[in-house]
């Protein structure tokens, strides 16, 4: 290969930056930085009942419970519709309880043959051809021999699932589907865009019902009926700039107890039901309005005058509510609560009936959710686990605070909402944010990113982060499956084709997190687990002829697919080098592992390529130059070299730096894109699927923090060699060798 593979040479960030390796880092932490902002989640009313999500993310329309009369020749149907972001091809999953069909902007694009309508058939995937902006879906449902209705949606539990919104106008905005009750004739004509409810000649459900004319009570006894003693708390925002004035007349009705407060502050109150009127002063920002109210003997809650009710602006920007009021309760009346922990929106709290709440509209079933509709800001899952590494370690070493604390953010978003996202699961069936996090099942969902979580807690105290680390502990000690001998393992994978396999990369998901979680909770038994996993992955999957690793362990087959994966490998030696960097080296299995890393390491030099990069298959140099096991080998040299784990450091330091030279001519360009990332795998016993089927992404998370984490350690590498004597004469010539490298 005599010219980079992914780009031109005056493209490269090498071309343009010259040695100045940080300037790079930054570069690409910018890029990041810049096309992932920190946006807060978006809030949306759902409403719990039969038609919700499963545990993969679909939703489920169970005909038969919905309607259990519903009669043969009948026709239900459900309507929703998706946002694309551009014109693309989508896989969407459906499993057919009866005979479905399946409309995407009106036209018919899938109908059930008999054989696919029962509720055991496996899941059918079905080819979509998005269109940018809003798509939307109707499903059409009969009953069968064996029942009606089904499952659908995007089927991506690991990946990022979706979540599908009420098409219609009265309701857009809102989470979820609506559908109708069982018609005797089909519809006249399939909704293919947006409409008024009416204007489709049929009633939807779940009914929009206007909440005043519902009931002659007041909304908190519609909402939570009465009960003596109990009381609840409305939401609101209050502004002087919409009024111009110091202090305005706040007037209304009370039907029960009632106490205003701004800022936590009261500011009046009354024991009785009746008008109340009293003046506020005001100031120029957006204040919270909240009230107090306590059940009454036939009835409670309120009204605002029309004048003070055009002063109010909504609590929160929720798609689906029209309204400016949003509601928490019931709480028994002396139930302390607080309050303005609870408007963060972060966490539940337990009501006076003793089950967990959270606020919501006062349309019937109307609750609030939080969404994560990011691209990456706030997710979590294990590549962002070593892009947030990178990031952090980055923000840290150049001294940019606001790198820093974007990495922080965005990892307390997540760890503050662990206890709401499993409140959520439960209630929803699926969570809207922390996918993952809240249904772990493997290795891959909790244990790179609750390292760098742990890593970030040392920064600062973050929201949460006991009670998620404890969880994912405990997941890994005692929950996630092993083999007799205690070697973890994927007794259940992503696929059925992925049961029963042990992967190289496990050693990332579990070892880093371990000797975090030893240092955090100071129990070295951690240590000593995350050792003897080293060593039962290198029984399983070594290759002692060659010094690399196979990537899988087939354990029903009893053999290794003996496929030296470039990025699994990386993760094998990234993972040791975390664990030598926390072993004590008087621990017991101090000196076996660090041969191991020795070894290891003497496999991978011999396999490095002609441009210092190593290739997606390590020992087929046809295949392509990968960025992210180059950066992971990277990584471990240098840290292997300044840390002396090497017993002759020389070569293993001019690997590291051709490694480097090689990533910034030929893997990053002048704009900070990160170039030549394998895609997250599956496996295979042959070398073609890595080679042919398993290609590269642009700007991949896999590969963007382990390069920044390549850089960093080249760095330290280069600063240690400066000052160590012994090196100094040896770091003259090398710099004359790369005199016109990008390191």
């Amino acid at each position: 290969m005599s010219r980079p593979v992914y780009f031109e040479p005056e493209e490269s960030m090498a071309y343009h930056g010259g040695e100045d390796v940080m300037h790079a880092l930054m570069s690409i932490a910018g890029r990041y930085i810049g096309a992932n902002p920190p946006h807060p989640p978006v809030y949306r009313v759902s409403r719990p009942g039969l038609v919700r999500k499963c545990d993969d993310h679909r939703y489920v329309f169970p005909l038969v419970e919905l309607f259990p009369n519903m009669q043969r020749g009948q026709q239900l149907y459900a309507w929703a519709k998706l946002w694309s972001d551009s014109d693309q091809e989508f896989v969407f999953h459906i499993t057919c309880f009866g005979p479905a069909r399946l409309y995407h902007n009106g036209v018919l694009i899938y109908g059930s043959a008999p054989e696919e309508e029962y509720p055991e058939m496996p899941v059918l995937k079905l080819k979509c051809g998005l269109v940018k902006g809003w798509n939307h879906f109707v499903l059409e449902f009969k009953l069968g021999e064996k029942g009606g209705g089904g499952q659908f949606g995007t089927g991506s539990r690991k990946n990022k699932p979706l979540h599908f919104i009420v098409p219609t106008f009265e309701r857009d905005g809102e989470e979820g589907w609506l559908y109708t009750e069982p018609l005797d004739a089909p519809l006249s004509e399939i909704p293919s865009g947006p409409m008024r409810e009416k204007d489709t000649g049929v009633n939807w459900l779940p009914r929009e019902e206007d909440p005043e004319k519902a009931s002659s009570h007041g909304q908190l006894a519609r909402m939570y009926g009465l009960t003596s003693g109990l009381s609840a708390y409305a939401w609101t925002k209050i502004s002087g700039t919409k009024c111009g004035v110091e202090t305005v007349l706040i007037s209304g009705e009370a039907y029960s107890p009632i106490e205003f407060s701004v800022e936590g502050k009261v500011v009046f109150h009354q024991e009785q039901a009746g008008c109340f009127r009293f003046e506020l002063p005001l100031s120029a920002a957006v204040q919270d309005l909240t009230v107090k109210c306590t059940c009454g003997d036939r009835d409670w809650g309120f009204r605002m005058d029309q004048t003070t009710q055009e002063l109010l602006t909504p609590a929160l920007d929720v798609k689906g509510h029209r309204g400016n009021w949003l509601y928490l309760g019931p709480f028994q009346a002396e139930q302390e609560i607080d309050l303005a922990s609870c408007q963060k929106m972060k966490r539940t709290v337990r009501s006076g009936t003793g089950e967990d709440v959270y606020w919501r509209t006062e349309v019937p079933d109307g609750e609030v959710r939080p969404f994560l509709e990011n691209e990456w800001f706030g997710r979590w899952n294990y590549p962002l686990g070593v892009t947030l590494y990178g990031l952090l370690q980055l923000g840290k070493a150049g001294q940019r605070s606001n790198i820093r604390d974007y990495v922080l953010s965005h990892i307390e978003f997540a760890s503050s909402r662990f206890s709401y996202s499993l409140w959520d699961r439960e209630r929803y069936g699926a969570a809207g944010l922390n996918n993952q996090l809240s249904q772990i099942d493997s290795l891959d969902d909790c244990g790179s990113f609750g390292a760098t979580m742990l890593l970030a807690d040392q920064e600062r105290k973050l929201d949460g982060v006991s009670e998620t680390a404890a969880h994912i502990a405990d997941y890994i000690l005692n929950e996630q499956a092993r083999l007799e001998d205690g070697t973890l393992y994927r007794k259940i994978g992503v696929s059925r084709s992925m049961d029963n396999t042990m992967w190289c990369d496990d050693l990332y998901m579990s070892i880093p997190f371990l000797c975090r979680y030893a240092e955090w909770s100071g129990d070295d038994k951690l240590l000593d687990e995350a050792a003897r996993q080293v060593l039962l992955y290198k029984k399983y999957l070594y290759i002692p002829e060659r010094q690399i690793m196979s990537h899988v362990f087939d354990v029903e087959r009893g053999e290794p697919t003996r496929t030296p994966w470039g990025r699994g490998n990386g993760w094998v030696l990234f993972s040791i080098s975390e664990l030598l960097t926390a072993l004590p080296q008087e621990h017991p299995s101090y000196t076996v592992l660090i041969q191991f890393y020795r070894e290891l390491c003497e496999g991978y030099l011999a396999l490095q390529g002609r441009n210092g990069l190593w290739h997606q298959v390590l020992s087929d140099p046809e295949s392509y130059e990968e960025t992210s096991c180059t950066s992971m080998f990277i990584y471990a040299y240098a840290r292997g070299v300044r840390k002396g784990w090497l017993l002759d450091p020389k070569p293993y330091a001019q690997a590291a730096y051709q490694g480097w030279k090689g990533l910034s001519e030929r893997s990053i360009d002048k704009r900070g894109n990160v170039y030549g990332v394998c895609r997250g795998s599956s496996y295979s016993f042959t070398n073609h699927y890595y080679k042919h089927e398993l290609g590269w992404n642009l700007n991949d998370t896999h590969g963007i923090g382990i390069v920044l984490l390549a850089g960093l350690e080249t760095i330290s590498m280069q600063e240690w060699q400066t000052n160590k004597p012994v090196f100094a004469a040896e770091r003259v010539g090398t710099r004359e060798k790369l005199e016109k490298s990008s390191f």
